[in-house]
């Protein structure tokens, strides 16, 4: 997409909010530095809005509907972007993924999907009733992919424990997975830790999430049962990155971690 361009408003609310930004400005025959001095933003700041990498706030959706006169457009879509889930999630995740440059995620109930094997992801797609079992499967391990590219991005990865649990697929898929697992550990662009089940309560119980650092900042993306939600807002993904910290605090070291996964895969 081109920098100057909107996203399609049909793909989601956010993406009509940022295309009647973009619209509502040029009608008024505006400059991006003039609504950058409205909103007390950089004018980079005001493009990324308008391309959909950014997020608008309450605070400033009420100072454009008043210069605008929109009757309140702008903090209705903005109230109903945040009510529900992205239909588009995966798509809109994916293309920043693709080209991010440093990769932060955990999750306390599966095995990231970048570091799924094929017979794993099998097992999952299996149980979620997936309707095209091997396209889905093999849309799965496209991901893995960026992990070995030339210029992977560094992937910092945070896997509770409680992920080695369940036997996805029996015994014998889930020894092979961890195995994988441990020689990804390896690559040097990956630091993969584990949080043992003796952190006992912790922030990473409320669920997985990323924070994808891209170009033009980062991102976070939060995962929910059949959708997920990118935040675009910079405060809520420095709130996003500060868990990650935290969660991180009492996870095992590195070498630690490894030989937790050796001693779980021969056990299995």
């Amino acid at each position: 997409m081109n920098v100057n361009e909107s996203p399609d408003p049909r793909l989601n609310l956010w993406a009509t909010i940022a295309f009647f930004l973009r619209f509502f400005r040029m009608q008024q025959g505006q400059t991006g530095d003039t609504v950058a001095r409205w909103l007390n933003r950089s004018r980079s700041s005001i493009s990324r809005l308008e391309s959909g990498e950014s997020q608008l706030k309450e605070s400033e959706a009420a100072i454009l509907d008043a210069k605008w006169n929109t009757g309140g457009l702008f903090g209705v879509l903005l109230w109903f972007a945040r009510l529900g889930h992205d239909p588009n999630w995966n798509k809109n995740y994916l293309a920043f993924e693709a080209r991010s440059s440093e990769i932060r995620m955990y999750d306390g109930q599966l095995v990231p999907a970048p570091f799924q094997t094929p017979d794993y992801a099998r097992a999952l797609l299996m149980a979620g009733r997936a309707k095209n079992l091997e396209k889905a499967v093999e849309a799965r391990m496209a991901r893995r992919a960026i992990l070995h590219k030339p210029d992977a991005p560094e992937v910092w990865v945070l896997i509770a424990e409680t992920v080695l649990g369940p036997h996805v697929g029996g015994r014998d898929v889930m020894r092979e997975q961890i195995a994988h697992l441990i020689e990804l550990s390896q690559l040097p662009h990956v630091i993969l830790r584990i949080v043992p089940n003796s952190a006992g309560a912790n922030e990473g119980l409320d669920g997985p999430f990323k924070v994808l650092k891209v170009k033009e900042g980062e991102i976070g993306f939060l995962e929910a049962p059949n959708g997920g939600r990118l935040e675009l807002d910079a405060e809520e993904v420095a709130g996003l990155r500060k868990r990650f910290d935290r969660i991180g605090a009492i996870a095992l070291p590195v070498e630690m971690s490894r030989a937790l996964l050796k001693d779980a895969m021969e056990h299995m």
